[in-house]
């Protein structure tokens, strides 16, 4: 994956993580804590993603890469996989923290 893909799935999985968490309040980490999580998530969704769709093969890579990189739809399935990754790592990281919150209460 070249640079753009991964920027765009950061960028993605940040404004992921904050729409999880301005969606579900009772697991919201605050602004910084939702953007970090959905950095994080936003990466990984993305990256699965991507390897997903192309097959997940090296020759599959190599073809984009030597065709020019990002497409349109190269381009939404960033968006879509880091959005969505994000969202779920805000979640389950959002998530854990109620949980240890109410353990130690």
């Amino acid at each position: 994956m070249n640079a753009m893909g991964i920027v765009t799935d950061l960028i993605a999985g940040g404004v992921g993580g904050n729409i999880a968490g301005a969606v579900l309040k009772k697991f919201d980490l605050g602004p910084v804590g939702n953007t970090i999580a959905g950095v994080v998530g936003g990466v990984g969704g993305g990256q699965l993603l991507s390897m997903l769709l192309s097959g997940g093969g090296a020759a599959a890579a190599t073809s984009a890469a030597s065709t020019g990189g990002m497409d349109i739809s190269s381009i939404l399935g960033s968006v879509a996989g880091g959005g969505v990754g994000g969202a779920i790592v805000m979640a389950i990281v959002g998530l854990i923290k109620t949980q240890m919150s109410k353990s130690s209460t």
